[in-house]
């Protein structure tokens, strides 16, 4: 079974043989996606976290499939009609979609059309008929009549409903229809015509047709939204006529009377049975495949938030922007921890811009603030333009953060156990100036769909996409690794082995002990055994330890590896960190094992030449046009300067410094050809950018990265 397995699964992913045998092994054993791609190269041939992933889905998907093999031979045996044949048949079927073919004519049935005149005995005369050698029906059926059957044509009829289900239930008539829906199916939508007024943003799909293989994910995931809110009507479909001439050539082979009702039932079959069955598959597939290519959009764009450049730890300013109830400013000292808050009312309707500024300007000058993070919602425009009016000190940078999800942060449980007493508003404050200081630390704190960076994220599958995002996280959280005697309870569940439970543990043992001092100590914590240790200790970070190794992503079981290459070349570990030609001499071959090849050598070479440094870079402030305030400003031909906030395929969307985001259409970003705005950008990366196209009433901005 093993081997039918690994065979499926190097099919499915193309991957090769020895990396697929030895991440199931490491998956069995509980080893997680982070380790086995970081500290396990050798077993795996430096399989990345994308290919051990797809490894672990599609074993999870044969482990599902097997035990529905096991489910269908159950049932078919209890019915007893599981002959050698057929379970053969079903062992060798590693395919769901198929296996469900199989298991359809033993399937039990609600009351059908054939049931029916199964049991009024029309079941010989569908035999009769299909083996197509009688020229005279009428007579044969006349034999059938009873107090239910009434009429010859009722005989007929009961007849070929017999054998409409036979041809749905015969795989080959089903593989047929499959092959044309794989090629040939077209999607149809048509609005409601009650609804077409309410449902003018959907006006291009009004009158809509496309091919099903061919029609972009974003779009079908429109046109279901609308289908759902009562605003179009969708089919799914191919040309029947097409359908039912090549199950002709398949199911008759002559041109008797038997033959005409053998076409009847074919047209039976295929617009009440086959038709409808296999238009429910190729959509939810095609819905399958648009939601996992949406789903990995919104992934990618969420890993590359949480990987966004921190600021650090500076003492920072935050503001959460409002008009009528005003911006609720706090000041943070360079932990993250509360030193200052107040409400101030520079907008409309109270404009007190100089009682405003006086607060700022104290608060900077009090609390030593070096930058200030600006909420991008409702008057966070108007507050950073405002903040460039004030003409702060030049050392004091002003950034717009996303605030997306921070209401949600706000009244979560997690704040309230944060910041007990304090208000919503002000926890949101907290949390837009802790987004500056540490993106990652802050944002894993919050569900993931709240933060806003995908597309029909609540029209996916949302447990498809939970465990996407849950994998983003647990990415993004390992990549960068953890300081273990500053984290956060939340921070540290995504370490690689540890999840709730060992986190609180951690953060248990941490107040009634101390800093820790070294990763060895890591082993005391209540409930941290062998196992968890091994998969959690590269990724925990102690600074300043005795053993500089600890503030490193080398893991403890090589520090005697790591000694004995110091030692070979006559220096202490520290001299390895701290002379770059130290490492210049080092010959890795003569440190290569069984279990140690080059692979392993190569990253802790790397990671001594950068311990503890951070790989996420370091935040930069970005100036927008100050001419520019709002989207009337705007005029085709104009140059500026943007940061990309939102990925989707078909193109990037830009904060150009005003409410409303620009679009760069994926075919206005090179003038290469490319598949997907990711290969050229990423989520906040700053761009220059021109308007080609300004439309006011539907609020949208064309841009080029093309000039």
């Amino acid at each position: 079974m093993q081997e039918k397995i690994v065979a499926h699964i190097r099919q499915t992913t193309k991957l090769p043989n020895k990396g697929i045998v030895n991440t199931l092994k490491l998956l069995d054993e509980g080893a997680t996606i982070p380790f086995i791609s970081r500290y396990r190269k050798e077993m795996t041939g430096s399989l990345d976290e994308v290919g051990v992933a797809a490894i672990k889905q599609a074993y999870e998907d044969l482990k599902i499939l097997i035990k529905r093999k096991e489910f269908i031979l159950a049932k078919i045996k209890d019915q007893g009609q599981l002959n050698s044949s057929l379970k053969s048949k079903i062992d060798a079927c590693w395919d769901a979609v198929l296996l469900e073919d199989l298991y359809l004519p033993f399937k039990k049935k609600t009351k059908t059309k054939a049931t029916a005149a199964k049991e009024n005995g029309l079941e010989p005369l569908a035999e009769l008929i299909t083996r197509q050698n009688n020229n005279d029906v009428q007579k044969e059926a006349k034999k059938y009549l009873t107090k239910n059957v009434k009429s010859i044509e009722d005989a007929l009829l009961g007849a070929r409903h017999i054998i409409a289900e036979w041809i749905n239930e015969n795989p080959k008539a089903r593989d047929i229809c499959r092959n044309l829906f794989s090629r040939k199916a077209f999607i149809e939508s048509k609005v409601v015509t009650k609804k077409k007024e309410e449902s003018i943003k959907y006006k291009d799909y009004f009158q809509f047709n496309e091919m099903l293989n061919r029609i972009p994910s974003h779009r079908l995931l429109a046109i279901l939204r609308a289908e759902k809110e009562g605003f179009l009507k969708v089919k799914v479909s191919i040309d029947e006529e097409e359908l039912c001439a090549k199950l002709e050539r398949l199911l008759i082979n002559g041109r008797n009377a038997c033959a005409k009702q053998i076409q009847l039932a074919i047209e039976d079959c295929s617009d009440r049975l086959l038709l409808p069955s296999m238009s429910n598959e190729f959509r939810k597939s095609a819905k399958l495949k648009a939601d996992e290519e949406a789903i990995a959009v919104f992934s990618e764009n969420l890993k590359q938030l949480l990987l966004a450049a921190p600021l650090g730890e500076q003492n920072i300013m935050a503001l959460d922007p409002g008009f009528r109830t005003g911006c609720k400013l706090v000041c943070l000292d360079q932990n993250g921890s509360l030193v200052f808050k107040s409400t101030i009312f520079p907008h409309p309707p109270q404009c007190q811009e100089e009682e405003s500024y006086k607060i700022i300007k104290r608060c900077i000058d009090k609390y030593k603030i070096k930058a200030v993070a600006i909420g991008n919602g409702t008057a966070g425009k108007e507050s950073f333009a405002l903040f460039s009016k004030f003409n702060l000190d030049k050392a004091v940078d002003v950034f717009m953060v996303n605030e997306s999800g921070a209401s949600i942060y706000s009244a979560s449980a997690i704040a309230r156990e944060e910041f007990p007493d304090l208000d919503l508003t002000v926890r949101g404050a907290i949390s837009i100036g802790r987004r500056l200081q540490d993106p990652l630390a802050e944002l894993v704190k919050i569900d993931a769909k709240s933060i806003g960076v995908g597309q029909y994220q609540h029209d996916v599958n949302q447990t498809l996409l939970k465990n996407s995002l849950d994998r983003a996280v647990e990415s993004a959280v390992n990549s960068v690794g953890v300081n273990l005697n500053t984290a956060s309870k939340h921070l540290m569940t995504y370490v690689s082995g540890l999840g709730p439970v060992l986190a609180q543990n951690i953060i248990n043992y941490r107040n009634e002990n101390g800093p820790f001092k070294s990763r060895k100590e890591i082993a005391k914590v209540p409930r941290m055994g062998k196992k968890a240790f091994e998969q959690s200790a590269g990724f925990l970070r102690i600074r300043d330890a005795k053993n500089p190794l600890d503030n490193t992503a080398v893991h403890p079981e090589r520090y005697k590896l790591v000694d004995q290459i110091a030692k070979q070349q006559k220096l202490k570990i520290i001299d390895l960190i701290t002379k770059p030609e130290a490492r210049k001499n080092i010959n890795l071959q003569i440190f290569i094992s069984n279990d140690i090849g080059l692979p392993t050598l190569k990253d802790i070479l790397k990671e001594l030449e950068k311990p503890g440094l951070d790989p996420r870079g370091h935040a930069k402030a970005v100036s927008f046009d100050k001419n520019i305030s709002k989207i009337e400003d705007l005029e085709p031909g104009k140059v500026l300067t943007g940061i990309v906030n939102n990925l989707t395929k078909f193109g990037a969307f830009v904060d150009i410094g005003i409410k409303e985001s620009g679009l760069i259409h994926i075919s206005q970003i090179t003038n290469k050809f490319i598949k997907d705005p990711a290969e050229v950008l990423r989520l906040n990366q700053e761009v220059q950018v021109k308007v080609t196209d300004v439309d006011v009433a539907r609020k949208r901005i064309s841009l080029t990265m093309k000039f």
